[in-house]
């Protein structure tokens, strides 16, 4: 608490809720899941041509380009991704809800 009697917010609190301060769950399941498919088809997949072992290494390959961090609105490249397809493909109509707006069921609302 500083000298005016409100509380200061850490600049890192959004930081501690992440595991190792960079990785949400679902950026951990899609690491691991492309690398471990590389790791799996390359151990599996014996004496192949470049060009085939560049395709069995391409699911870590675009898991880790998914996970790269792009500063300095988003966490990483997959959320960038995903908040462009939500605006291209949700909701366009939207609501003003405002002080004297009824927050009941949608189906009165005209």
């Amino acid at each position: 608490m500083n000298n005016n009697g409100t509380f200061i917010i850490p600049a890192n609190s959004k930081k501690s809720q992440l595991i190792l301060s960079f990785f949400t769950g679902t950026v951990l399941i899609v690491v691991i899941t492309g690398v471990s498919t590389t790791f799996l088809s390359l151990a599996i997949v014996k004496n192949a041509t470049f060009p085939v072992m560049v395709a069995l290494a391409m699911p870590a390959l675009i898991s880790i380009f998914l996970v790269l961090p792009l500063p300095p609105h988003y966490h990483n490249i997959m959320t960038f991704i995903g908040n462009i397809n939500r605006y291209l493909f949700g909701i366009k109509k939207y609501y003003w809800r405002g002080w004297c707006a009824s927050y009941g069921d949608r189906t009165k609302r005209k």
